[in-house]
């Protein structure tokens, strides 16, 4: 399944209700979100490219233009440095099928083409294999395990994988 990247639109409520919405989805991440943090959270993503500080995307399947989830980076201050996390999430009807691995793929190549942070990082939960697994397959360097607030005022468990971008 081919897919591309689009900018986030207030359209895309649906997508979260889909994914941080859902208790399956969220299983590694402290559980479903509620509606009232959902549309909190959208408004959030859509105005994260007027502070400069990153961008959310969504999925799109290039043959039929259903939204399949989403993607995104933003800055973050990690040790003393400035650099990108990034997340996905794709909705469970379609996980497996590599469409997050191509979505991160496309990302990857706009950050390093942006040239503007030396890395880029991921935070999945150490029990979340197929994360883990994306970022092995995307060439990221699982640094160390690392206790990390999500959502905020939780901690859990995770993976630091970093990728170089320049």
């Amino acid at each position: 399944m081919a897919v591309h990247l689009e900018s986030w639109t207030e359209e895309d409520l649906p997508v979260l209700e889909q994914t941080l919405g859902d208790p399956e989805s969220m299983t590694y991440l402290g559980g479903p979100e509620s509606p009232e943090q959902l549309v909190a959270r959208n408004a959030k993503l859509l105005a994260l490219p007027s502070t400069g500080a990153g961008e959310m995307f969504t999925i799109v399947d290039d043959a039929t233009g259903e939204k399949l989830g989403s993607v995104g980076y933003w800055d973050k201050e990690w040790r003393s440095d400035r650099v990108y996390e990034t997340g996905w999430n794709v909705i469970r009807a379609y996980q497996g099928r590599g469409i997050a691995t191509d979505a991160m793929t496309q990302l990857i190549a706009q950050l390093k083409d942006k040239g503007t942070r030396r890395y880029l990082h991921a935070f999945p939960s150490v029990e979340n294999a197929p994360s883990n697994a994306i970022c092995r397959k995307l060439g990221f360097t699982l640094l160390e395990e690392t206790e990390f607030e999500y959502p905020k005022g939780s901690f859990m468990r995770c993976n630091n994988w970093r990728l170089a971008l320049v």
